[in-house]
């Protein structure tokens, strides 16, 4: 049986933390940010973190 592969996107896109969570960056921080609020940039800012399924679904593709 061949070694899985880790996948490329993912990999770009999500860390890993010490605990175990799944971290990512939010989303809507690239453009038009003159329109957006400043509340709503300062919570773009902070990091996401996944739970459940979804978490376990990109840890298998992370690690690979």
């Amino acid at each position: 049986m061949p070694k899985m592969k880790s996948h490329s996107g993912a990999k770009k896109r999500f860390k890993i933390s010490k605990s175990g969570n799944v971290k990512y960056a939010k989303p809507n921080r690239g453009h038009f940010l003159t329109e957006k609020s400043q509340d709503r940039k300062r919570g773009l800012r902070k990091a996401g973190f996944l739970k459940g399924k979804h978490a376990k679904t990109i840890k298998r593709m992370v690690q690979g």
